[in-house]
């Protein structure tokens, strides 16, 4: 199967430069980066910690000068880049790196056209961009190592029933619920590699990282609302994972 090829569009004056590996890393996970730009006004200061990342990770500044005070001209450069890119035909999908909801539009648009939308940003990014896209990440949760997961992991285990239901809100255990519901066959079970893409659908910004865990089947058995049904698939000692409410 052919990896998606992304456009990756920074907006460096609404996001840290302080992660940039681990995003960079994340966004490979979903498809190759065949284009990398970074939109700001390199004559500020603000901008200058940027600098030292962008040839380790080969990413192309492109220079907006401020003309208007209060305005942010990076953010046209990177919307007219991006309508220039989607009608060249060379790649598949977007990643857009801002926590400001001005690309709002342009997510939709480029979804409109078939592309698929990941955004990056923090969690301060305001509702509307993070569901004009078809996935969200927020940049903290880069930030966590594999030995932080590790440590969570084994603070979970150790948590008593009544502090798990504490680490995962109750809209989001709601989402989860109804979406296994929708998925269920008519024994009752779900496939858990179709529920996490289907969350997405409803909660763009649904990542198990945000929760303290590392991937969705911990997550859930945190919960104590499933049974967990592990079947052999008959293929290289592989199992293929299945759930559904539990009613006792």
């Amino acid at each position: 199967m052919t990896e998606d090829k992304l456009a990756v569009l920074i907006d460096a004056d609404n996001v840290p430069y302080s992660n940039v590996k681990e995003m960079m890393e994340e966004i490979a996970k979903n498809g190759t980066p065949t284009i990398k730009r970074i939109y700001a006004d390199w004559t500020k200061p603000t901008v200058s910690g940027w600098k030292n990342v962008l040839l380790e990770n080969a990413i192309t500044p492109i220079q907006q000068y401020s003309y208007t005070t209060g305005k942010n001209s990076s953010d046209s450069a990177l919307i007219i880049d991006a309508m220039d890119i989607l009608y060249s035909g060379k790649v598949n999908g977007f990643c857009i790196v801002s926590s400001d909801s001005d690309f709002t539009r342009l997510a939709t648009r480029l979804r409109e056209a078939g592309m698929t939308v990941i955004g990056f940003g923090e969690k301060k990014t305001p509702k509307p961009f993070i569901s004009a896209c078809d996935k969200f990440i927020y940049l903290e949760i880069l930030k966590n190592t594999t030995a932080e997961l590790k440590v969570v992991n084994k603070l979970n285990k150790k948590s008593k029933k009544e502090e798990f239901t504490g680490k995962v809100d109750v809209e989001t255990t709601r989402i989860i619920v109804e979406s296994v519901n929708d998925l269920a066959d008519e024994t009752g079970w779900t496939f858990l590699g179709s529920l996490g893409s289907y969350i997405l659908k409803k909660k763009p910004d649904f990542d198990p990282r945000n929760y303290g865990f590392p991937k969705l089947l911990p997550l859930i058995k945190s919960t104590r609302k499933f049974e967990i049904d592990e079947r052999n698939t008959g293929l290289h000692n592989t199992r293929s994972i299945y759930l559904r409410i539990n009613n006792g």
